[in-house]
């Protein structure tokens, strides 16, 4: 089997700051090849009215405390900040990280987000006109911006979308992201290749990043044969690392 590349996803939900600044230092010592938080405004689960931690202020510590991994968040909605905005923050952080940064985006799903922060939540169709819209800016702002990105800011895609989401990947993104389970994976590369061949991008330009947790990280041998290049380790507090360290030692092995 192939070696893959290895990350840590912290949860931001119900935990002090003080807790993932360690977990996020001690997977940096680790070697991890990315770390990554998730882009929302309140708990994913357990407490509705736990706490919770915006992302892009903490990537820029995790950028300042950090000097190993890339970082990204998993992934950022386009309608929470306009897409020239995301464009300057990414790039701020590239720079604090010294080119370490993923600009993660998608559609966005997350209702509450929405309507507590005042944002239109629309439909599923017009979130995915507003990614289409979003994702020419961005490589625009990126482009105009001084000083540029410190490295290659890469743009990660997140969604299983087969008709606009994959498509956009294909014209516009540097890294997809997918899920679990196995099969519905398998499915949406396929699917992510066609669309590479329709319109005329080489499929291998993108890298294949798989988020995985519990159970399914039994099956990474399964995954990275059908073509992840990248899994995700998904961790929450009290962020236990050791099967990080398990993975870590699976891919170099």
């Amino acid at each position: 089997m192939a070696n893959f590349s290895v990350g840590v996803q912290l949860w931001p939900q119900h935990t002090p700051m003080a807790d993932l600044r360690q977990a996020w230092q001690e997977a940096d010592a680790l070697e991890v090849d990315s770390l990554w938080v998730w882009d929302h405004f309140f708990p994913l689960s357990g407490d509705a009215q736990g706490s919770n931690f915006e992302a892009w202020t903490m990537l820029a510590a995790m950028a300042a405390d950090t000097s190993h991994a890339k970082l990204g968040t998993m992934v950022s909605s386009v309608g929470y900040r306009n897409p020239d905005l995301l464009a300057d923050m990414a790039r701020t952080v590239d720079q604090i990280s010294g080119g370490r940064c993923y600009l993660g985006i998608g559609a966005g799903w997350a209702e509450r987000d929405y309507s507590e922060y005042g944002y239109s939540f629309g439909t599923a169709r017009s979130r995915l006109a507003d990614l289409e819209a979003a994702l020419p800016r961005i490589q625009a702002r990126l482009e105009r911006l001084n000083p540029l990105p410190a490295g290659r800011l890469p743009i990660l895609i997140g969604g299983g979308g087969e008709k606009v989401t994959l498509r956009l990947v294909a014209t516009y993104a540097d890294a997809w992201n997918g899920f679990p389970p196995h099969d519905a994976f398998a499915r949406k590369m396929r699917v992510l290749d066609d669309w590479c061949e329709k319109v005329g991008r080489d499929p291998d330009e993108i890298e294949r990043t798989v988020l995985l947790f519990g159970e399914h990280l039994d099956a990474i041998d399964d995954y990275v044969e059908t073509g992840a290049t990248h899994v995700i380790v998904d961790v929450s507090h009290p962020f236990d690392l050791s099967r990080v360290e398990q993975t870590l030692k699976q891919a170099r092995g």
